[in-house]
C-alpha cells in the first residue's frame, strides 16, 4: 500500500461500474463502499420511522377538522358532520392526512342513540389504520324501509344514512384517499348540449345550475338522479349520459 499512496492513482470500481477519479493527494488508507446499497439502507432506515396510524397513536392536542351540512326532509333539523384529521409525518415525502374521528350534531334528539353509535364505530375503523375507503361503500348500500327522498339537483338518496356515506366520499376524496369520479370537461359539455337540445325541443325554461332536472324526468338507475327523459325514442340520462340505446 505504501508504493501506491506514492503515487496517483485512477481506477475505482462501484458496483462492478469502472469511473475515474484523479487523486493528488497521499493514500493513507480506503474503504470500499457500495454506494446503491448505502442509499438503500438509508431509505429503509427513513421508512422505518415513518409515523403510521394505527391503534397505539396517541390523538394530538390540535387536529384539521371540516363541517358538512345535512339536510333531509326525513329530519326536522339539519345535521351537521364534522370530520377532523390527523397530518402524519408532516413536512416530509410521507406526509398524509387521514381520517380521525367524525362527530354529528343536530337540534333533534329523536336519532342520538344510533348517531352516537355510528360516529363511535367510524371513528374506531378511522383510528385503527389501513383501508376506510370500504365504509363509502356500506353507508351508501343502506336503504330506508320508508323510501328515500331527493335532494336538489335531483339526487336520490335512499336513506340519511347513505348521505352520511356521501359526504364521507366527498371528505376522502378531498384529502387524496379516493379517486374523484366526476367527469371530464368534454362528458360536462356533450351532456350540457344534451340537455339544451332536450328544453329546446319540449319548451320547457332553462335551469339555473343546482336546479332539478325537468319536470317529468325519471330516476336514473346508474347515477340515482332524477335525470331522464325521452329523447329521439330513447331514454336517455341528463346528468351521467347513461342511455339504454348505447
Amino acid at each position: 500500500m505504501a508504493a501506491i499512496s506514492r503515487r496517483r492513482v485512477f481506477a475505482v470500481v462501484r458496483r462492478g461500474r469502472d469511473m475515474t477519479i484523479k487523486i493528488d493527494k497521499k493514500i493513507k488508507g480506503f474503504e470500499v463502499v457500495d454506494v446503491v446499497a448505502e442509499r438503500e439502507r438509508q431509505a429503509a432506515e427513513e421508512a422505518a420511522s415513518v409515523v403510521q396510524l394505527d391503534e397505539t397513536l396517541q390523538r394530538p392536542e390540535t387536529l384539521v377538522g371540516v363541517t358538512y351540512k345535512i339536510k333531509s326532509p326525513l329530519f326536522e333539523h339539519a345535521l351537521y358532520v364534522t370530520i377532523n384529521d390527523i397530518v402524519l409525518n408532516p413536512g416530509t415525502s410521507y406526509e398524509q392526512r387521514r381520517p380521525f374521528e367524525i362527530f354529528i350534531n343536530s337540534k333533534g334528539m329523536e336519532h342520538f342513540q344510533w348517531i352516537v353509535a355510528l360516529t363511535r364505530i367510524m371513528s374506531a375503523v378511522f383510528r385503527k389504520g389501513g383501508d376506510c375507503t370500504f365504509l363509502v361503500e356500506e353507508l351508501k348500500a343502506v336503504f330506508d324501509p320508508r323510501g328515500g327522498y331527493l335532494k336538489r339537483g335531483g339526487v336520490y338518496m335512499p336513506s340519511i344514512v347513505a348521505e352520511i356515506g356521501a359526504v364521507l366520499e366527498r371528505h376522502l376524496v378531498a384529502i387524496g384517499l379516493m379517486q374523484d369520479q366526476q367527469m371530464d370537461e368534454e362528458q360536462r359539455l356533450y351532456l350540457a348540449e344534451k340537455r339544451a337540445a332536450y328544453e329546446a325541443q319540449v319548451g320547457v325554461r332553462k335551469a339555473e345550475p343546482g336546479d332539478d332536472f325537468p319536470p317529468g324526468a325519471q330516476l336514473c338507475g346508474k347515477c340515482n338522479t332524477q335525470a331522464v327523459v325521452q329523447m329521439d325514442g330513447c331514454a336517455t340520462c341528463l346528468n351521467c349520459g347513461h342511455s339504454k340505446c348505447g
